[in-house]
């Protein structure tokens, strides 16, 4: 056995044998005799293990040219381009490619890009040589050689549609059904370049996940004309990341619509008995109290908004703030709600409460899915408000849930839910968690809105007494437990 083929055998390569003989004959040639034919196989060796990679998640920028076995997953269009000082015009095509550890984006130019457009197919195995690079969506390889391989397998699977499950960085192409969670407005920015940018967001779940849907610019208007609960159709999106999740992104080559079909999405929610401080995390319930929005004033001078909710599932109930847009979500007394994307906080009195903001959404249900986190037979959202906000009107008449109780008043009788809506005489302590006009007191388990003249401020624990309609006291007097008597 010669010493090229020793070297050879040593080395892991689909590099034939002949081609490997004629490089190391090339190599000694050009060293003009300074090396010996093991040397020079010593050499060739150690090139070809520095382009060979184990799989496309070794591939990194800075590398020289590297080889590897890929499946195409998608084939852009072929785009031409003026080059300087030149005639013709180039060409390239941008063709995604996958193995079982990852997808890169592949540039293929000019004859290679011809060729592509007119015998490549999504599916066909490829092995690739050429130089990876820092790219707009990552690295990118700009090929030098592309040969379709026949013979050779790759585990990945080629899908039409995606499901969220299914999504993956790097992706693109990214055709996806699913339902409208929560739709929000559309924001502008200013880029680097002095333009104005547009973008907005939409929630989407199926039946194996949800996933956050970014539209930019032209498309960002579909934020505002879709409706929650509609199912709809992502078409040509990419898949990004932010904040360690994945998102699905709609530029202008993508679009969203709606479809005629009926996607289930079930949300995995955390029961509420069991948050904790810090936690982000997707909760579910009916809605047992619901109060107004508030406005209020920011540091920088901008008027920002805020409401309060309570939520309650089979193991708990916890005050939700949702904040800015979500402030304006469509919630009522006896709503089934799933909230994702809630931060848990420190509320008053010590009470854990969650807080949704923009990355949040608030989505009302039909109806408590099966399967819901805190959900079962026996534990359904409360009955929906009567005309006057007091609970459910019962088969005789009475208002109240089946059991006596009301679920919006925190379980006072029917009688007393009835006397209260032509007016009681109440007494009711809580903390002031907005001053001003009126005056929001919370005890911790519910909220009361006061009308007083009384100069109250953040914090103070006071105890009112008078007169409550519908769920509003018209204080007759006002003890301040807590600071100075105001």
């Amino acid at each position: 056995m010669g010493v090229i083929r020793e070297v050879y055998d040593d080395l892991d390569t689909d590099v034939e044998f002949e081609e490997f003989e004629a490089a190391v004959n090339d190599k000694v040639e050009q060293m003009g005799g300074l090396a010996d034919e093991e040397t020079a196989a010593m050499l060739i060796a150690h090139e070809l293990r520095d382009e060979e990679v184990h799989g496309i998640a070794d591939i990194e920028p800075g590398m020289e040219d590297v080889k590897f076995l890929a499946k195409v997953v998608s084939i852009g269009e072929v785009r031409t381009f003026e080059r300087d000082g030149e005639d013709e015009d180039g060409r390239v095509v941008n063709i995604e490619v996958a193995d079982e550890t990852g997808r890169i984006r592949v540039s293929l130019w000019d004859e290679m890009a011809a060729g592509a457009k007119e015998n490549l197919e999504v599916g066909t195995v490829l092995r690739i040589g050429g130089r990876p690079k820092d790219g707009y969506n990552g690295v990118e390889v700009s090929a030098s050689k592309v040969e379709e391989d026949l013979d050779a397998e790759v585990d990945v699977q080629v899908l039409d549609t995606y499901r969220v499950e299914d999504l993956a960085l790097g992706l693109s192409d990214v055709n996806l059904e699913g339902k409208i969670l929560d739709a929000g407005t559309v924001r502008t920015f200013d880029r680097d370049d002095g333009t104005e940018g547009r973008v907005s967001n939409l929630s989407v779940g199926d039946p194996t996940g949800r996933v956050r849907v970014t539209l930019w610019d032209e498309r960002a208007d579909l934020a505002e004309e879709l409706e929650t609960g509609q199912s709809v159709e992502v078409v040509d999106g990419y898949v990004r990341e932010r904040d360690g999740s994945l998102e699905l992104h709609v530029g202008s080559r993508g679009a969203v619509e709606v479809i005629d079909a009926d996607i289930e999405y079930v949300p995995e929610t955390t029961d509420i008995e069991t948050l904790e401080l810090g936690q982000t995390v997707d909760i579910a319930g009916g809605v047992i109290e619901a109060d107004g929005k508030r406005t209020f004033d920011r540091d920088d001078g901008s008027e920002g908004q805020v409401r309060n909710i309570r939520v309650k599932d089979g193991t708990g109930d916890i005050r939700v703030a949702l904040w800015g847009e979500k402030a304006d979500a469509d919630v009522d007394l006896a709503d089934y709600v799933v909230i994702t994307d809630a931060e848990i906080k420190e509320g008053w009195q010590e009470d854990l409460e969650a807080s949704a903001g923009w990355r949040s959404s608030v989505t009302v249900m039909d109806e408590a899915p099966e399967g819901a986190a805190g959900t079962d037979a026996g534990d359904s959202a409360p009955s929906p408000p009567s005309d006057q906000g007091l609970g459910a009107f019962s088969s005789d008449g009475s208002s109240g849930s089946s059991d006596g109780t009301s679920a919006a008043n925190g379980g006072s009788s029917s009688d007393a839910a009835a006397a209260e809506s032509a007016g009681e005489e109440v007494e009711f302590t809580g903390t002031v968690v907005q001053a001003g006009t009126p005056v929001i007191l919370d005890d911790g388990t519910q909220t009361k809105t006061v009308d007083t003249d009384a100069d109250l401020g953040l914090g103070d624990e006071v105890t009112v007494s008078g007169t409550e309609t519908d769920g509003r006291i018209s204080a007759e007097a006002v003890e301040v437990h807590t600071g100075a008597q105001r």
